[in-house]
């Protein structure tokens, strides 16, 4: 008897302890493993976590998986912790539209038989989306801005057309919504039951793609909602801009950045002979096969298990594809280090981050209108704020990623925000720039929002010996 309560002690001891670990681990109290500059200093792996084993070195067809995004497993995140006397008080989501058909075709091949139409019981599968597409059926009402009235609420032809979304794409943004309304709306009721357009800011650019992507991730978040109270502003630029889009360095510095690209693709002895096995096969010159950016086709092959093309002198097969994927991954490699990328970016993501910023702030200042805000944009937007908010292991924007800014209320002294910075569902607040030191040196649980601000307002700008985005802008280096 003696020995089965002392067992039973050592039992509870041993569960207390664990709970206790992992507590502290929630919360940064420790830190989960050795961090050097943010990142694991020896296996440098990426910082997204994926639901499978990951190759213990970059894999070109793990990661074309991983870019696709299939819908198929539940999906872990983060959104949404915090301590429990933390009151949310806004969240911005920045999303990458979802699956598409290809933007580009290889010259002489047969196009990927994809039907675009949306079919509720055909795979990938989602308890709304027949109830999507009915409620889509009756959007005359909503207020779409400009150019976005005239376009189609839904994908909808049974050949799915040059950059369309397809019914994976819908599907992956359902989901999306469904886990954001499971977090924000049924967990921290950030929006009242009788919410109001005020409560919204909806953007997007005037792609079909990004407004339908948007139209999803809406719809499972706020189920048949008033169409009347949508309201889609239509942004002309990929990368957002709005009006703060005259920036001639920031032109200088893509430039630069395509000429290295294009270094390092002629440098690469076999990627130049994958291309000139693909054009004979398909009977054009190689420098054509080139400007037709195979590796967009290749990828839709990929992404819906469709065979690659054929011709009578013989088929693009997997080897083409995962020596062309390869280099991708290696010119994500060598875009970080040389750091021309980086310039472009920070000018690049200024103008959205700034209106992030200046929103965040009169939230914490007490104002209760555009709480949730959805930006529904393309990989070249979220793709440049990852790179300028210092997140420089993130995986390039898969079909459907998601950058999520929260902002916190402190309950015990209200006066003070933090942010949290989640990308794909994992907590990225401590790998940005201007949060990375922040919890070894505080006692604070969470980034306070004067860092962000301080960041986007001037910080952005000492790389280029700066202090405004204008005269970033117009400095020249060169």
């Amino acid at each position: 008897m003696l020995f089965r309560n002392r067992f039973l002690l050592l039992l509870a001891l041993a569960a207390l302890l664990a709970f206790l670990s992992i507590s502290l681990q929630f919360f940064h109290l420790i830190p989960v493993t050795p961090v050097k500059n943010g990142m694991n200093a020896k296996s440098r792996k990426r910082i997204m976590p994926d639901p499978f084993t990951e190759p213990p070195v970059a894999d070109p067809i793990y990661e074309a998986r991983i870019y696709c995004n299939i819908p198929n497993i539940m999906e872990r995140s983060a959104e949404g912790h915090a301590p429990h006397y933390f009151k949310l008080v806004s969240v911005h989501v920045l999303i990458r539209h979802g699956d598409r058909y290809p933007l580009y075709a290889i010259p002489k091949t047969k196009r990927p038989d994809i039907d675009c139409t949306l079919v509720a019981s055909r795979k990938p599968y989602h308890p709304k989306l027949e109830a999507f597409i009915s409620h889509m059926a009756r959007g005359t009402e909503g207020l779409l801005d400009g150019a976005l009235s005239s376009l189609p609420l839904y994908p909808s032809h049974p050949l799915c057309e040059m950059g369309e979304l397809t019914q994976t794409g819908v599907v992956q943004h359902l989901r999306n919504g469904q886990l954001l309304r499971d977090i924000y709306l049924k967990k921290h009721r950030l929006l009242p039951d009788d919410w109001t357009a005020k409560h919204l800011y909806l953007e997007t650019t005037g792609k079909s793609r990004t407004l339908q992507s948007g139209l999803a991730l809406l719809y499972s978040l706020l189920p048949d909602f008033d169409w009347k109270k949508i309201n889609f502003r239509h942004q002309w630029s990929t990368i957002f801009c709005s009006g703060n889009c005259d920036c001639p360095m920031r032109n200088h510095y893509l430039e630069e950045e395509q000429r290295r690209q294009y270094s390092l693709r002629v440098k690469n002895s076999l990627l130049e002979k994958t291309y000139v096995e693909m054009a004979k096969i398909v009977g054009i010159p190689t420098r054509q096969l080139r400007a037709a950016n195979p590796i967009d086709s290749m990828l839709c092959h990929f992404c819906h298990n469709v065979s690659f093309p054929c011709t009578r002198n013989g088929c693009i097969d997997l080897e083409h594809f995962k020596v062309i994927k390869t280099h991708q991954l290696e010119d994500e490699r060598e875009r970080r280090d040389k750091k021309l990328y980086f310039k472009y970016a920070r000018l690049a993501s200024h103008p959205i981050l700034n209106q992030t910023v200046n929103r965040l702030q009169r939230i914490a200042g007490g104002s209760r209108e555009e709480v949730f805000v959805l930006y529904s944009a393309h990989d070249v937007t979220l793709s440049p704020v990852l790179s300028a908010l210092g997140i420089s292991e993130a995986r390039f924007p898969r079909f459907a990623a998601r950058l999520v800014f929260e902002l916190w209320q402190d309950g015990k002294n209200p006066s003070e925000h933090f942010v949290r910075i989640l990308y794909n569902g994992v907590d990225v607040t401590y790998h940005t720039s201007f949060c990375q030191d922040h919890h070894k040196h505080s006692n604070k649980l969470m980034c306070p929002l004067e860092n962000l601000v301080r960041f986007v307002k001037r910080d952005m700008f000492t790389v280029f010996n700066s202090s405004s985005y204008y005269e970033a802008c117009h400095k020249r280096e060169f």
